[in-house]
């Protein structure tokens, strides 16, 4: 067999491709890309505008700026999340103490599990902060929220598939 968590098959060659063909490879690469539509204020700030008549900038989630912090907190780290794991993945099979491992699974598991849960509280926050935005506030951006909301429900599905392949 592999051995604790694959701790017999430790210190092999690194395959690129073969790399690149593992489920959580291909569910860490999804759920980094995911997320970056789902970020309101991304680019040029489209999670955000302003009335004609004043040039203060308000989230265009009812307002509400609480909602577009914590939709690009979650988003950016969820990427670095992302690439940390990326470079874990890259490294595991030269590590062989099987506690080191055991370690770096759980800690996957358990970051992959929360933040499943982060990005579902997320497309309810942005959904009810959405559905109580009135909308004569919002001219542009409101695509830019819509895409949110979607993009933070599709995270949702990429991130449980993080927490079932580890």
């Amino acid at each position: 067999g592999g051995g604790a968590y694959g701790a017999a098959k430790a210190g092999g060659s690194f395959d690129l491709l073969r790399f690149l063909q593992q489920p959580q490879v291909v569910a860490r690469v999804v759920s980094a890309v995911t997320p970056g539509p789902a970020l309101p204020g991304r680019g040029g700030g489209d999670g955000y505008t302003s009335l004609p008549e004043d040039s203060r900038l308000f989230c265009v989630f009812n307002g509400n700026g609480d909602a577009c912090r914590y939709g690009i907190t979650v988003g950016v780290l969820a990427f670095v999340a992302c690439v940390f794991f990326c470079m874990v993945d890259v490294y595991f099979p030269q590590i062989s103490n099987t506690k080191d491992r055991k370690y770096l699974v759980l800690a996957d598991l358990a970051f992959s599990g929360v933040w499943t849960f982060l990005w579902f509280v997320g497309f309810c926050f942005l959904t009810n902060q959405w559905s109580w935005t009135r909308p004569g506030l919002v001219y542009i951006g409101a695509d830019s929220a819509r895409a949110a909301i979607t993009f933070s429900f599709f995270s949702i599905f990429s991130w449980v598939s993080e927490t079932l392949c580890p």
